[in-house]
């Protein structure tokens, strides 16, 4: 887990502190508990949260909530359509 030095400001998009308990992050569970077609869905449905409520609530750290999700399918897929 990342310590923060004293004064620095959690990065609430790459690496919430609050998901970073333990030797696992817990986005690295979820995705091994649902495999790659439950876990493409999952971040899809995130994606599409964060999207959402972007004007009313986050705003830009919603959209970057959205990217990162967006990122992370990107990540895991070698060709084009791959995509489960």
């Amino acid at each position: 887990m990342k310590r923060l030095s004293q004064g620095s400001k959690p990065d609430l998009v790459n690496n919430p502190p609050h998901y970073n308990q333990g030797d696992i992050e817990c986005i690295d569970a979820i995705a091994s508990a649902l495999g790659p077609v439950g876990f493409h869905a999952y971040c899809r449905g995130n994606m599409l949260k964060y999207l959402w409520r972007a004007e009313l609530k986050g705003g830009k750290e919603d959209l970057r909530k959205a990217h990162w999700y967006l990122h992370r399918i990107l990540e895991q897929t070698e060709e084009p359509n791959d995509i489960p």
